[in-house]
């Protein structure tokens, strides 16, 4: 079962016991999966399926933050709740120590000579990364192992 039908099967779960965060929820990604199938004209495979449930995590992190800020927690604790519902979709994240290795193997096999090379190192470690880590955290690692280099 790829995640397109599990969302489907969780979907009908979800109408049938009246969950209506996870209802909206779940209809939001089921429309981001079929709006990238049109846009492509095929189905899609698993990695541009968590690329999308990557994306939809990141909005409800971006999210968070501002409305956190803005001092809208009531919104903010709804944007967990979806960010909870989307991460139980998406492979288990990595931990800082994990994400340090990949990076160092990105260095060692590309050998960048400042920060000139950052956007190769960035996209081969996320590359590896697919999914498992937040590109946030890629990018501070990478960043300080540059400046350090």
């Amino acid at each position: 079962m790829n995640l397109a039908q599990k969302v489907e099967a969780d979907l009908k779960t979800a109408l049938k016991s009246r969950d209506e965060l996870a209802t909206s929820c779940l209809r939001l990604v089921r429309a981001a999966f079929k709006n990238q199938e049109k846009e492509l004209r095929r189905p899609l495979n698993g990695e541009e399926e968590i690329k999308i449930l990557s994306t939809l995590a990141k909005q409800r992190r971006e999210s968070i933050d501002q409305f956190t800020k803005g001092g809208r927690i009531d919104l903010a604790d709804r944007e967990q709740a979806e960010l909870a519902i989307i991460e139980a979709y998406l492979p288990a994240q990595l931990d800082q120590e994990a994400i340090a290795k990949v990076v160092e193997e990105v260095f060692a096999e590309l050998n960048p000579q400042g920060m000139k090379d950052m956007g190769a190192v960035m996209k081969e470690a996320m590359a590896r990364l697919a999914g498992q880590a937040d590109g946030k955290l890629v990018n501070q690692l990478v960043r300080q192992r540059l400046q350090n280099s």
